[in-house]
């Protein structure tokens, strides 16, 4: 028991560190960041769509029959909060751009909570099937990182604000949701985890498909299109891979 609760933690404080790794190469190299920010945004948007359609929606839906609804449920969840920071957040003109980056946070953020609470229970199922998953998981954390602060950057928050709110959000969530949901592991039912599953991909669509994108095509990049294309490519590989 105890061995399985510290191979789980350190599968999430591996995925937190790769995500801070990716917020040090970014912060240290800024300017770079900001000229193919648009690639980035494309590529997580593509990652994000994909392993969403590919793998966590059915999953979840073989999981729970509510996995539908809270689909749904996620979604308009992610969307009335846009709406929220736009009309009362975001609402003046020093802070209208605001929600470009506090909207995929929140996504994101969830999204690296549950992250941590899958580790729990793939560990303590069995420690090969904590690495596999841990392996496909991991490979999506050091653009993530780079994303949110970047978008973060772009919605008008400062470098080092930026940089405090995305490693809260993409990084210090996962090992959090590891140590928080652990405890009470034996509680979660298949049909739980396959309503969170589902939440966590409605909140990811909306994210990719219609908050990454659009921003994206505000400022088109020559290579944008390849950069969606191989976001594609690495969640087919990582849902291949997970067999």
């Amino acid at each position: 028991m105890y061995t399985d609760f510290w191979i789980a933690f350190l599968a999430s404080f591996l995925a937190a560190a790769v995500t801070t790794i990716g917020l040090y190469v970014i912060h240290r190299f800024e300017d770079w960041g900001r000229r193919n920010m648009t690639y980035f945004v494309c590529f997580a948007a593509g990652v994000l769509v994909s392993v969403s359609f590919l793998h966590i929606i059915p999953k979840a839906f073989e999981m729970s029959p509510k996995a539908p609804a809270f689909l749904l449920i996620g979604y308009l969840f992610m969307y009335f909060i846009n709406r929220f920071v736009t009309a009362f957040v975001c609402d003046k003109p020093t802070t209208a751009d605001y929600a470009i980056g506090l909207v995929p946070m929140l996504g994101i953020g969830f999204h690296s909570f549950l992250d941590g609470a899958i580790y729990s229970i793939t560990f303590t199922v069995s420690t090969l099937t904590g690495v596999l998953t841990a392996i496909g998981m991991v490979l999506h954390e050091f653009p993530e990182g780079i994303i949110t602060y970047l978008l973060l950057v772009r919605g008008g928050l400062s470098n080092r604000a930026a940089l405090v709110a995305a490693f809260i959000a993409a990084a210090v969530t996962t090992p959090l949701g590891m140590l928080v949901s652990y405890p009470f592991i034996s509680q979660i039912d298949a049909d739980l985890l396959g309503t969170l599953l589902s939440l966590s991909a409605g909140a990811l669509v909306y994210v990719g498909a219609s908050h990454l994108l659009p921003s994206a095509e505000k400022d088109p990049q020559k290579y944008s299109f390849l950069a969606l294309t191989a976001g594609i490519a690495v969640a087919v590989g990582i849902v291949v891979s997970k067999g």
